[in-house]
């Protein structure tokens, strides 16, 4: 028996369970850092700072101003800079929305759909080779971080776990 069994701290297989979240964790972030690590080096090559990259790669429609702001996790007016690199560089334009014409919307244009496009192409190759496992492996892992990402089904008891 535990020393912690029955105090109300938790069990041996809490411990353990916690354990093996926080390697969970730690893969997790390992993982990320390369992926980041490679999208970056291909921005670079590609001349494009990684802020307007993650703006060319997000954006498959119009898009307010606001929205590249959530999905860069920054203030909408730091956005307006990075907005303003990519027009200068002819991959982006920005149009009055019909309803309110305050609001903003960034458009790629065929140069930045170009760019994107080589863009992903340069990051899903490398990719590939940090996901460098055997297809079933691959699909059962992508899997499992889309049930992840889903989060418990409804209903779901956390102490049934």
């Amino acid at each position: 028996m535990s020393p912690d069994a029955g105090t109300g701290t938790g069990t041996g297989a809490d411990t353990d369970a916690d354990e093996v979240v926080a390697e969970l964790s730690g893969l997790v972030f390992e993982v990320t850092g390369r992926l980041r690590a490679q999208f970056n080096a291909a921005a670079a090559e590609l001349g494009l700072p990684p802020a307007q990259a993650l703006v060319l790669t997000n954006l498959s429609g119009p898009a307010p101003m606001r929205q590249l702001a959530d999905w860069l996790s920054c203030e909408p007016s730091n956005v307006t800079g990075i907005v303003d690199g990519l027009e200068r560089r002819g991959l982006v334009t920005r149009r009055s929305t019909p309803g309110d014409r305050r609001v903003k919307l960034v458009v790629l244009t065929e140069d930045g759909e170009d760019k994107r496009r080589q863009l992903r192409s340069s990051t899903n190759a490398l990719a590939r080779t940090v996901f460098e496992l055997p297809g079933p492996d691959q699909k059962h892992l992508r899997d499992l971080l889309a049930r992840v990402l889903a989060g418990p089904p409804a209903g779901a008891d956390a102490e049934s776990g």
